[in-house]
């Protein structure tokens, strides 16, 4: 970062929390330098009032730019702007690209091919087992996935992208006000090999109408969007819009037709989404050459499994990747007791195997 990036910086500032606003100043005005010099003559045809035209030319505002600048460099963020060649090609292209994204990470992760992965916050072990695993597929290949931090469907994504490859988190809050605050391990985990990335000011709360915004940027920065349960009303489908009206790829994991939360994904299948059950599904509708690359790693591919001691591999062999199994079922197949059982299943956990859920519920990883 350097001087040059204070300009963009300081029109964000001031105009964040009205994206119509800040998109017209960008269209009007070759350079932000001049959006901030611009006399009331050529504001106020654009929408602005007395009140909003005047803090584009205060001194405070560009004293505000200079702090925030300085807690970017000191917390080791990057700011990538509009006028950067470091901005992702992808998201220029759509109606209304962000100004400036404050990134935690490695920014050079918004450069390559990216595939999101999205769905619901309340996800069946089924659905989060498909979305583990898709994404680190995806990852594994050299695709980063894109999702929106949030938990459910978003967080299983990232970890298992993380298994693979690079992720990228896109917030609807400012970077030091993580929300969910149960994801800020998540967060500075997934910031060591990708990237956490936000258009909003550091301390942004993470308001309601926030969302649909970071979700025009989830789209945005992909080739294209799956959706892994969704129920009707959801914000997942706001982002499969946005991927629509951006012109990228829509794609959705079938779901069981009893549960709610597969109205959604099972509804944009209905309506022409490509159906997903693997990897390849999604490669295939990328565009030359990302999908010929992508492909031609399918041949003769196998995944090895970590070594297992003949009692781990029996317990991991009971359980099941789309649903979970409680530890009475368990002691019920095999002449193992809970506790030697919970050992057992402890160990499959560090091997990255087996996942617990609340309950003493058990489900196979891979």
């Amino acid at each position: 970062m350097d001087d040059r990036h204070l300009p963009w910086l300081a029109l964000n500032l001031a105009l964040w929390d009205n994206l119509k606003l800040l998109q017209k100043a960008l269209s009007r005005f070759p350079s932000p330098v001049e959006a901030l010099h611009a006399p009331d003559a050529e504001l106020f045809p654009l929408g602005f009032d007395a009140d909003r035209a005047a803090r584009l030319r205060s001194p405070a505002l560009m004293e505000r730019a200079h702090k925030e600048f300085d807690r970017l460099q000191k917390k080791g963020y990057s700011l990538v702007t509009f006028g950067d060649t470091e901005y992702p090609a992808d998201l220029k292209e759509i109606f209304d690209p962000p100004c400036v994204l404050y990134v935690q990470g490695r920014a050079e992760v918004l450069q390559g091919p990216a595939v999101a992965i999205v769905g619901t916050r309340k996800p069946s072990p089924y659905g989060r087992a498909v979305a583990e695993r898709l994404a680190e597929d995806l990852a594994s290949r050299g695709v980063a996935v894109v999702s929106g931090l949030a938990v459910g469907i978003d967080s299983a994504a990232h970890w298992g992208a993380l298994k693979g490859g690079r992720t990228v988190a896109v917030l609807g809050s400012g970077l030091d006000n993580i929300y969910p605050r149960v994801n800020r391990k998540l967060v500075d985990k997934l910031a060591e090999r990708g990237a956490a990335l936000s258009e909003f000011p550091l301390d942004t709360d993470p308001f309601a109408a926030n969302f649909p915004r970071r979700n025009r940027i989830i789209s945005g920065l992909a080739r294209a969007v799956v959706v892994v349960e969704a129920a009707e009303r959801s914000g997942s489908l706001i982002t499969a819009g946005f991927a629509l009206d951006q012109g990228r790829e829509v794609m959705a994991v079938p779901g069981n037709v009893t549960s709610d939360m597969s109205r959604g994904s099972n509804g944009l299948i209905k309506k022409g989404a490509k159906l997903v059950e693997s990897w390849e599904d999604v490669a295939e509708e990328l565009g030359s050459p990302l999908r010929e690359t992508l492909l031609a790693q399918k041949e003769g591919e196998t995944r090895p499994l970590p070594l297992m001691t003949d009692s781990e591999a029996a317990v991991y062999h009971w359980l099941k990747p789309d649903e979970l199994t409680h530890i009475d079922e368990l002691v019920e197949k095999g002449s193992l007791s809970a506790s030697e059982l919970l050992v057992l299943l402890l160990n499959l956990e560090i091997k990255g195997l087996v996942r617990q859920s609340p309950g003493m519920n058990y489900q196979r990883r891979i």
